[in-house]
């Protein structure tokens, strides 16, 4: 598969960097494509690899594929305006962390994992890009329902909830919703970047 370009791409870098980053964005439109579990592993593939605070490797994913018991657990703790798209969507993966680490026989909190995990989300997001695969991830779901229809041991934190397929079906969402299905700008370079203290 190659990289989505179905849509025209607004963004422009200040600065060269690879078209990845600009290309990449989290639309709510999905296809009515399946995935199978050798199409969606990969990107956890890829976020396995991503670095972490003395390789701790705080992060966890569990998922499930459109029609199959997982998606339902997952889909049932979104919140309604993310269920309404979201669970047309051909996979689900939630994105979760160990809050602590074990050092000298102890278990201490472990103060990078929400930062490490972070990483490997992009990680899986950017994997989904070059596998023609839009990744959105999303924080409105109820923690509270989701840890119980997972099983979330203790010790472990939420973070997202991630919708997973071939992005399309643009028509099929709300009107409201069309107009914001394309890449979002970011801050002025200048407002996030300053040489030797914080803007």
């Amino acid at each position: 598969m190659t990289a989505p370009t179905a849509f025209s791409n607004p963004r422009s870098a200040d600065h060269p960097i690879d078209a990845q980053f600009t290309g990449r964005f989290s639309p709510r439109g999905f296809t009515a494509k399946t995935l199978t579990e050798a199409e969606l592993l990969p990107l956890f593939e890829a976020a396995r690899w991503a670095p972490s605070a003395s390789n701790n490797q705080p992060w966890r994913f569990a998922y499930g594929l459109r029609g199959d018991a997982a998606f339902a657990k997952i889909a049932a703790a979104l919140v309604p305006f993310n269920r309404s798209w979201a669970e047309k969507a051909s996979a689900l993966v939630v994105v979760a962390s160990r809050t602590t680490v074990a050092k000298d026989g102890a278990e201490v909190p472990n103060g990078t994992h929400a930062f490490d995990t972070g990483t490997a989300w992009g990680y899986l997001a950017l994997q989904a890009y070059h596998a023609g695969l839009v990744a959105h991830a999303m924080a409105g779901f109820e923690a509270e329902i989701l840890a119980k229809n997972l099983n979330l041991p203790e010790g472990y934190v939420l973070h997202a909830v991630v919708a997973v397929g071939e992005h399309g079906d643009i028509e099929k969402l709300p009107e409201v919703l069309q107009a914001r299905e394309v890449p979002n700008d970011r801050l002025p370079f200048a407002q996030i970047v300053a040489h030797g203290g914080f803007v």
